[in-house]
């Protein structure tokens, strides 16, 4: 009878809330996006893109609950020589106005280990917006030692294709492929 009573009391208890995910901002001053690409053959070129913006709900129990979300403007891009950068914003390619945004909200998480993923989402670059799969590493969740607070790093990779975006001038000569490599930071709001 006592332990049908235990078991009763037990059953009867308040299950204990499931954890909401955690809200992180990027930490736009170690966040990056570096793409690189062939050109001619001769050499590999390369761009980057930071200080964007950006939030992510991890749910650390369950990740493929998770999400994320990034914009930033397409005249943050940075090359190292201004006049590829001026080219880069001709109506050669992007013809950029300066509001004109790069954003990614993810659709699927697919947890694909301990601290991977494959995460697909919605990139629109160009005005042109396309599903794409970045292969996403949880590099670390931990307070951080200066901020005092919980602080998320992940990195990323993927491939894009230019024409996809309508960014083909000079291809195949130039590299149709550019490869994407994504390093971020965040702190828990």
């Amino acid at each position: 009878m006592f332990r049908a009573l235990t078991a009763a009391l037990i059953a009867l208890a308040p299950l204990p809330a499931l954890a909401a995910p955690t809200s992180y901002a990027l930490d736009p001053s170690h966040s990056q996006i570096v793409f690189s690409y062939n050109h001619l053959g001769y050499s590999t070129g390369y761009g980057m893109f930071s200080g964007f913006q950006g939030q992510i709900a991890f749910d650390a129990e369950n990740p493929a609950a998770s999400s994320v979300t990034v914009s930033f403007p397409v005249r943050s891009m940075l090359t190292g020589w201004q006049a590829r950068f001026e080219h880069f914003m001709s109506p050669d390619f992007f013809g950029a106005a300066e509001d004109e945004m790069v954003s990614f909200t993810s659709t699927a998480i697919e947890v694909t280990g301990e601290k991977t993923a494959r995460i697909t989402g919605d990139l629109t670059l160009n005005g042109v917006t396309k599903p794409v799969v970045l292969d996403a590493v949880l590099n670390q969740v931990a307070p951080h030692p200066m901020e005092g607070k919980p602080w998320a790093g992940f990195s990323a990779t993927t491939t894009l294709l230019r024409s996809d975006y309508g960014l083909g001038m000079f291809a195949p000569f130039v590299s149709d492929e550019v490869a994407v490599d994504i390093s971020i930071e965040a702190m828990a709001e």
